[in-house]
């Protein structure tokens, strides 16, 4: 057995993606192509998913890799963190205080009455999922009357940037524990170092942020549906922009150095310490914060935090509570190039399995 040379397949290979090129503009001359002010502003729910699954905070560079992958999620992602394999890292960031966040959303469903109010936001929660017709074809005229009337009589001054969190009363009455963690421990870098289990929080908590939202959300519902024990309550989702702060060169002072949209959850879960006669009952909390705006994917990575952290003090019960399993399946970006590597060549491998089938065969045969 041995490797077949096979003529013209670099010509194959360059006319493919050709031919992918005359796809993303085959509306021919009379077309536009899409810009990425328009794939930002009115592809978000698309556009905060590859920031936040492609791990790098570049809204431009996240929608030109839409606009290249022609909006395939996992192919935008891809090329997202490719590029940001590429660049050096010049600094680091210290912890951040996400009560700083510049709010543009806040809710709770633990509690009816929080500091400064509920803040509903921009949501489709409330609506219908019912197709808008009328937006087939939309006219320029009334799709920037819209903004302008939006615009009219606004009065940003009246809504303060940030409210307090609404787990800080939990906290004050004694029912939530208080983090451990005050920002000076190292946190575990899944760029730099080899996920060898066990891993400590921090590191599952950074594998989750960049996780595939789908998959985040099949295991974290595998949860719900009873194969496992975390039923939460959300305490509180935050949508806003974080500034971030970088130590100034010659003074190390922090500076203000820009911000970035994402999404905090915190949910609020049993209650441990009830058997231990020397711990106070406590309700238990689990985290998810990606960048972006993406709900669905901090809700469900908090209910997996929790779970993860059930996990690792009681053992693994469900596939949820299982930290090798649960980190090794949400990383859209791996899982796609598994799956997709079996499209490329595997004649020799095939082979041998063919040529074992027919000896086995003919084995088989010359017995009976």
């Amino acid at each position: 057995m041995a490797y077949v040379a096979i003529q013209g397949g670099q010509r194959a290979i360059e006319e493919a993606a050709r031919l992918s090129e005359y796809l993303r503009t085959e509306q021919g001359i009379e077309g536009r192509p899409v810009s990425l002010d328009d794939i930002k502003y009115q592809l978000r729910g698309l556009h905060s998913r590859i920031l936040s699954e492609g791990g790098l905070y570049h809204p431009d560079l996240a929608a030109l890799a839409i606009k290249q992958s022609m909006g395939d999620p996992l192919e935008a992602s891809f090329a997202l963190r490719a590029y940001r394999s590429t660049r050096p890292r010049r600094m680091e960031t210290a912890a951040h205080d996400t009560s700083r966040m510049r709010l543009v959303r806040r809710i709770s469903a633990a509690f009816k009455d929080i500091p400064g109010g509920q803040m509903l936001g921009a949501t489709p929660d409330y609506s219908l999922r019912l197709l808008r017709f009328d937006l087939m074809d939309e006219s320029p005229e009334a799709f920037q009357e819209i903004a302008g009337t939006w615009m009219e009589n606004l009065n940003a001054d009246d809504v303060p940037d940030t409210f307090p969190k609404v787990l800080d009363l939990l906290m004050e009455e004694g029912l939530l524990a208080s983090s451990d963690n005050d920002g000076s421990e190292e946190a575990f870098d899944i760029t730099r170092q080899p996920m060898i289990f066990p891993v400590p929080r921090s590191a599952a908590l950074q594998s989750m942020a960049r996780g595939e939202t789908g998959s985040l959300l099949m295991i974290a519902y595998s949860n719900m549906r009873g194969y496992g024990d975390v039923h939460p309550t959300v305490g509180e989702v935050r949508v806003g922009y974080l500034p971030v702060e970088l130590p100034h060169p010659v003074t190390g002072t922090p500076v203000e150095i820009g911000e970035v949209l994402m999404t905090e959850c915190e949910v609020v879960a049993m209650y441990e310490g009830g058997d231990d006669a020397q711990a106070q009952p406590r309700f238990t909390v689990g985290y998810g914060a990606c960048f972006g705006h993406n709900e669905v994917k901090a809700i469900a990575m908090a209910i997996l935090d929790r779970a993860l952290q059930k996990g690792m003090q009681d053992g693994a019960a469900n596939p949820s509570e299982d930290p090798e399993f649960v980190l090794l399946h949400i990383d859209g970006i791996d899982s796609m190039g598994f799956c997709t590597h079996y499209k490329m060549p595997h004649y020799v491998t095939f082979q041998s399995d063919m040529d074992r089938l027919r000896t086995t065969q003919s084995k088989k045969e010359r017995d009976l």
